[in-house]
C-alpha cells in the first residue's frame, strides 16, 4: 500500500514539473495535432478522396505558382498543391519516425536486458557486437544497405532500425546492471521466479522512464534520416510526397521557386525541434524520480 501510494505520488510531482514546462507542452500538442491532420490525410487517402488537391496529380497549367489564396504554399513544378504534398508527407515521416522507433525498442531493450542482468561473459559479447556496430558511420551504412536492398519505404524503416538500436541497449544494460541489485529483486529470486519473469515483470517497468525518452528522442533523427535518404533519391519514391523529396524536386527552381524548399525544410525542422523539446521536457521530468525534488 506505501509503495502504491509513493507510486502515485511521484506520477503527480512528474506531471506537474512536465505541465510546468510550457515549450515541452506546446511541442506535445503540435505532435498531437500533426499526428491528427496526418491520419486525417490517409483516411482520406484510404477512401480515395482528394481533398483539398490531389497530391500526386499534376496540373501542368498550374505549375510553379507562388503562395496565394487558392495555393497557400503555392505548387511545385507539375502543378501539385505544396501544402496538400506536405500534409501527406507528414504520414510517411511520422509512419517513418515510430516504426524505427519500434524497431530501436524491440532490439535495444532485449539486448541491453540481457546483458546487463546476466553480466559476464554474456554481457562482454554483446557489448562488443554493440561497440562494433557504433564503430560505423550509421548514416552511410544506411546508404549503403538501402542502396543494395532497393529504395522504399519498409527497406528505410527497417534498416535505420536496424542499425540504431545500439544507444538504447548501451542505456538498458546501465539501468539493468543498477537496478538488478534492489531488494525486491533478490525477494523475487527467493520466491523461485524465472529470469524472464524478474527481467521483464519486475525490473523492466521500473526502467521505463529513461527508455521513454529515449525512444522520443530518436523519432527525429530517424526522420531526418529518411528525409535525407528521400532527398538523395533513396529513400520514398516519386510520386509519394515525403519531405525530403519535395525538397529535391525544389532544388532545381531554388532561384524562381524558393517555397518548394523553404516550406519544406520548416516543416522538418519545427517536427524535429518539437519531438526534442518534448523529449527534453520528459527527461526534466523524470529526473524527479532519481533526484526525489
Amino acid at each position: 500500500m506505501e509503495d502504491n501510494l509513493t507510486t502515485v505520488i511521484l506520477k503527480i510531482r512528474v506531471w506537474r514539473q512536465l505541465r510546468s514546462d510550457r515549450l515541452a507542452m506546446a511541442s506535445m500538442a503540435f505532435l498531437a495535432v500533426l499526428a491528427v491532420i496526418a491520419a486525417a490525410f490517409v483516411v482520406l487517402r484510404w477512401f480515395d478522396i482528394p481533398w483539398p488537391y490531389d497530391p500526386s496529380l499534376p496540373v501542368l497549367e498550374e505549375k510553379l505558382r507562388p503562395p496565394g489564396w487558392h495555393h497557400w504554399l503555392g505548387t511545385d513544378n507539375l502543378g501539385r498543391d505544396v501544402l496538400t504534398r506536405l500534409l501527406h508527407g507528414s504520414y510517411i515521416s511520422l509512419t517513418v519516425g515510430f516504426v524505427v522507433v519500434g524497431v530501436i525498442l524491440s532490439i535495444g531493450v532485449t539486448v541491453g536486458a540481457v546483458a546487463g542482468y546476466w553480466r559476464g561473459w554474456v554481457d562482454g559479447i554483446l557489448m562488443r557486437i554493440v561497440d562494433a556496430i557504433m564503430c560505423f558511420p550509421t548514416f552511410f551504412l544506411i546508404l549503403s544497405v538501402v542502396a543494395v536492398l532497393g529504395p522504399n519505404i519498409w527497406n528505410v524503416m527497417i534498416v535505420i532500425g536496424l542499425v540504431s538500436w545500439t544507444g538504447t541497449a548501451r542505456l538498458v544494460r546501465a539501468e539493468f546492471l543498477s537496478l538488478r541489485e534492489n531488494q525486491y529483486v533478490a525477494a523475487a529470486r527467493a520466491l523461485g521466479e524465472s529470469h524472464l519473469r524478474i527481467m521483464f515483470r519486475h525490473i523492466l517497468p521500473n526502467a521505463l522512464a529513461p527508455i521513454l525518452v529515449t525512444a522520443v528522442l530518436e523519432i527525429p533523427g530517424a526522420i531526418l534520416i529518411e528525409a535525407s535518404l528521400s532527398f538523395l533519391g533513396f529513400g520514398v519514391q516519386p510520386p509519394q510526397p515525403t519531405w525530403g523529396n519535395i525538397i529535391t524536386d525544389g532544388k532545381t527552381y531554388f532561384l524562381e521557386a524558393w517555397w518548394l524548399i523553404l516550406f519544406p525544410g520548416i516543416a522538418i525542422l519545427v517536427t524535429t525541434l518539437a519531438f526534442y523539446l518534448a523529449g527534453d521536457g520528459l527527461r526534466e521530468a523524470t529526473n524527479i524520480k532519481k533526484t526525489g525534488k
